[in-house]
């Protein structure tokens, strides 16, 4: 669930504060690094590191990286040490010159991938996909790169959104199934790619459309084309991405986040309601919820807690250790609105637990009479294999009845959304991966 973004510039366009700003845009989609590479008169420069946007570039080094076509790229910090050796853009040279790549997802036949180009002599620098896919690229180089990258892309099986970069074009890549987002913008008569339309409203630029699932575009001499994959299947895009990923400012292929959640609010309201005084959201994913699920109540709307804009999403820190320290940094409760109070809290998602587990502690801490836990989602009872870190064990909802997941946190009641009220709220049927919330996966994959 990286981060990734590009610009093809026509006009001198000091592109590298426009990718800069994009990845501010695009931060909360990954915390763990930050990267940038453009290309400069068939050079390609680049500069990435671990770490937020702004800890990472520097205006000197924004300053040196100057060139016409660019990407850029925000790390989703998995389990394991952060290294900045996996940091994207990757950058490679190979015999019909130089590539860079920002990717996004998950490919799931990779170590498969790697263990046979070992085995014939590849030798890999990081633990990455993008790597996998940039020796399959040049496996085929003999070939034009448009077809070098659509022959790499027919062994690769999972989810994935990819923008790449050579010297003289910009290359957007969406897998069959559409599982992740990826969309097209203009300023001017240039063209933007972009995991969000966020990022495109931040940079100044038009949403053109959506990339669609198997498509790859390609932009060159400030125009663009489409290439089709031979391979499209029913599309299924990740759920997950109005549940909690994206911002909700965005705009998914036609599909308002905002309005998905706030609509997911309501249905929960409908099927669960709570007696209480004020409905509070944890903050920021679960407040378009709970301000649908208070429209929809009657219950007032109130701030009950106050978030510390300079702390991270606590889901996608790399440790448990982190995410926990994270919550207590994170946010703190208005006691002057909680004290005394029935409260209905809202909150997108529960994953493991401890993060909500805490926050229900802190409410009554402050004084809160009853808190009535209420998820605009169902449980997520099964692992991700598509580039989000969950597996069996982290998971609360899979050693725990509903009922034992209320005791555990402190609530007084808990209540989710259902599957069939989520995918209404969305306003589309029968066009999304589910697999974290049901075990149905749009692909074969190996269980462990």
């Amino acid at each position: 669930m990286c981060g990734i973004i590009g610009i093809y510039d026509t006009e001198n366009r000091d592109i590298s504060k426009i990718l800069y700003y994009g990845l501010y845009a695009l931060q909360h989609r990954g915390q763990e690094s930050s990267g940038m590479a453009v290309n400069n008169n068939g050079f390609i420069d680049y500069h990435k590191d671990l770490g937020l946007a702004h800890e990472v570039f520097s205006e000197e080094i924004i300053n040196r990286l100057r060139g016409n076509v660019g990407v850029a790229h925000v790390k989703y910090g998995t389990n394991g040490e952060p290294n900045s050796i996996n940091a994207e853009p990757l950058v490679v040279g190979y015999k019909k010159g130089a590539l860079a790549i920002s990717s996004s997802g998950k490919i799931i036949n990779a170590e498969e991938i790697r263990e046979k180009l070992e085995d014939e002599g590849t030798i890999f620098a990081t633990d990455t996909d993008a790597e996998v896919v940039a020796n399959l690229i040049a496996r085929f180089h003999k070939d034009d790169i448009e077809m070098a990258i659509v022959n790499a892309l027919k062994s690769i099986k999972g989810s994935y959104t990819m923008i790449l970069m050579t010297t003289d074009r910009l290359i957007g890549v969406r897998d069959p199934y559409g599982m992740g987002p990826l969309c097209i913008g203009k300023l001017g008569k240039d063209y933007i790619l972009s995991s969000e339309t966020c990022a495109l409203d931040t940079i100044g630029a038009e949403f053109f459309r959506d990339v669609e699932p198997g498509e790859m575009v390609v932009i060159k001499d400030g125009k663009i084309k489409s290439i089709k994959s031979e391979k499209i299947y029913d599309k299924k895009f990740c759920i997950f991405e109005f549940i909690y990923l994206a911002r909700p400012d965005s705009k998914i292929d036609g599909v308002s986040v905002y309005l998905a959640r706030r609509e997911a609010g309501k249905l929960l309201a409908k099927a669960s309601p709570a007696e209480a005084d004020i409905v509070i959201s944890a903050p920021d994913s679960g407040t378009v919820a709970a301000i649908g699920y208070a429209e929809q109540s009657g219950i007032p709307y109130a701030e009950g807690l106050i978030k510390n804009k300079y702390i991270g999403r606590t889901f996608i820190e790399p440790t448990q250790e982190l995410r926990e320290q994270g919550v207590r940094l994170k946010l703190n409760v208005l006691k002057e609105n909680v004290e005394g109070k029935r409260v209905v809290l809202v909150d997108d998602s529960i994953v493991r637990g401890t993060t909500m587990r805490r926050i229900v502690g802190m409410l009554k801490s402050a004084g809160a009479k009853e808190v009535h836990l209420r998820i605009a989602s169902p449980p997520v009872m099964d692992p991700c294999y598509f580039g989000l870190d969950t597996t069996k064990k982290n998971l609360i909802a899979v050693e725990k009845s509903i009922e034992e997941i209320r005791e555990s946190i402190g609530a007084d009641s808990l209540e989710y959304l259902s599957l069939k009220d989520l995918i209404k709220g969305t306003g589309e049927e029968g066009v999304y991966c589910t697999g974290c919330l049901n075990g149905i996966y749009p692909m074969d994959i190996h269980k462990n």
